[in-house]
């Protein structure tokens, strides 16, 4: 727990989407369960062919404040964060969260995140690109330039002042979650956080970012792909497109 925060008032869930994470999850289960009791985790695991299914058995055989969702049909980022979602809102969850599977999220910076919706928020980013936060990455300067770039021009379509707008590393009050109709969400992939967001933006949801540092990746293979970084494109001009309209 960091320093000057304390615990929310509400149980938390922390949904984490899964492919191929084998090495991965149990070293963020266990930083994520060890932060304190309110925190419960699911995984939703597409079928991994690696075995991260197995081992997310073995954790939630042994601690109940972790379970895991095995996934074999319509497999994606998008489908697996509706399904985690879901879940967390059908068993009364008032927090829920999300974040990245590989590490690259910091379990201590959760918190600090929660704090700010304790204090008014409706969705809690942890973002790179503001005061504070930053990039611990081996990436070159195209793959840099898509991800800033990315978030600029996602801010400009969905009209929100969120610097990192591709974040997946966030924090929900679900009385606001539960007003998307996830069924208007039409991403496979990673397009799925900035089509929420451009949702939280339409009821006009209080959105705080809160810095925190992002580090690559050391274990496994990314799944972002040409083909999603296209889709996320495409999508994100979409939304620019009827914002206008709707104007």
């Amino acid at each position: 727990m960091e320093q000057g925060s304390s615990p929310p008032e509400h149980r938390v869930l922390v949904v984490i989407p899964t492919y191929n994470e084998t090495e991965n999850i149990r070293p963020l289960a266990e930083g994520l369960l060890g932060l304190d009791a309110f925190v419960d985790v699911l995984v939703v695991d597409d079928n991994s062919p690696d075995g991260t299914g197995d081992v997310g058995d073995a954790i939630a055989a042994e601690n109940p404040r972790f379970q895991i969702l095995h996934r074999t049909q319509n497999r994606g980022y998008a489908p697996s964060s509706k399904e985690g979602l879901r879940w967390g809102l059908e068993r009364g969850y008032e927090i829920i969260c999300t974040m990245d599977a590989d590490l690259s999220h910091d379990p201590e910076a959760l918190p600090s995140m929660l704090a700010k919706l304790e204090t008014g928020a409706d969705l809690v980013i942890g973002s790179r690109y503001v005061d504070g936060g930053g990039l611990r990455v081996d990436w070159g300067p195209v793959r840099q330039a898509v991800s800033k770039v990315g978030s600029s021009y996602a801010r400009l379509m969905i009209g929100t002042p969120v610097h990192d707008c591709t974040s997946g590393y966030r924090a929900y009050r679900t009385s606001m979650l539960s007003r998307v109709d996830f069924a208007d969400l039409r991403s496979d992939g990673y397009a799925f956080l900035i089509e929420l967001l451009a949702a939280f933006a339409r009821e006009g949801a209080k959105v705080e970012e809160n810095p925190i540092i992002y580090i690559d990746r050391q274990r496994g293979a990314s799944k972002i792909s040409k083909r999603i970084i296209f889709e996320a494109l495409l999508e994100t001009t979409g939304l620019g497109i009827r914002r206008a309209f709707s104007r």
